[in-house]
């Protein structure tokens, strides 16, 4: 066993995509995802989960039907499940997601912006 901590900033060195999270650890069956954001997402919900939304730099809002939430650095949100949402990044924002294995980025929704699953880096 090698006992070594993970350096999220040397983690968030490896790529530049953004909205496609990467997978940095796994704690029972919660996956913790880096994921470099900027711009809209789409609306979507996760009907069987709740996903957390830790800001490592820059600042998020995440766009509700009745209302928003904006999260700065060192700030984390938890989106209750099946509560539609979207986030929003007005510059560059860096991130770390706390979510059960297998959840898709976009939810149900699906589509061109849904990120593969299961990415390691």
């Amino acid at each position: 066993m090698i006992y070594e901590p993970i350096n999220l900033q040397r983690k968030f060195a490896l790529f530049d995509e953004q909205w496609t999270p990467k997978v940095i650890a796994e704690m029972n069956d919660y996956q913790f995802k880096i994921v470099k954001l900027e711009g809209d997402f789409i609306w979507h919900d996760h009907k069987d989960t709740d996903e957390t939304f830790i800001v490592i730099e820059g600042d998020l809002r995440i766009d509700f039907r009745d209302g928003a939430v904006h999260i700065g650095p060192g700030e984390m949100f938890v989106v209750p499940r099946a509560v539609e949402h979207k986030p929003f990044a007005a510059g560059e924002v860096k991130l770390l997601l706390i979510e059960p294995r297998g959840v898709a980025n976009t939810g149900h929704e699906g589509g061109e912006r849904t990120a593969q699953n299961d990415v390691r880096i």
